[in-house]
């Protein structure tokens, strides 16, 4: 059975950094692109970042780029999401996702193109 589990989230005061982690299991990342979504209360999930199966390519929301790094480890079967200089609207619960693809070098961080889907993990930025 497909699973991702993420963990990694807390509470962080502005200007601090968390690395949020996804574990799979039932399946081998390979083939997979994965994405990293949020969801603040009362607002619609967004797409934060993807990474493409190949491991070449990401793509970046404009609110976090230069801020967050996604990566993945297929060894491992984890990927991850380094968030630095977070803000307060940051605030989410973050969730990652997979969608197999015979697209190796290319991803887009639309919710709709991800079919697995983690429980969520709650990251808090607040001073």
């Amino acid at each position: 059975q497909l699973q991702l589990v993420e963990t990694g989230g807390g509470l962080v005061q502005p200007g601090g950094s968390l690395r949020l982690s996804c574990a799979a299991s039932g399946f081998a990342l390979d083939d997979y692109a994965l994405g990293w979504f949020r969801q603040a209360p009362g607002a619609e999930r967004e797409g934060v970042s993807c990474i493409s199966s190949s491991g070449d390519m990401t793509n970046y929301a404009g609110s976090v780029k230069g801020r967050f790094t996604m990566s993945r480890d297929n060894g491992k079967n984890t990927v991850y999401l380094q968030m630095n200089n977070l803000k307060p609207e940051d605030t989410a619960v973050y969730y990652c996702a997979a969608e197999i693809t015979n697209v190796r070098h290319m991803c887009l961080p639309l919710p709709d193109d991800f079919g697995s889907w983690g429980q969520g993990t709650q990251v808090t930025v607040s001073s």
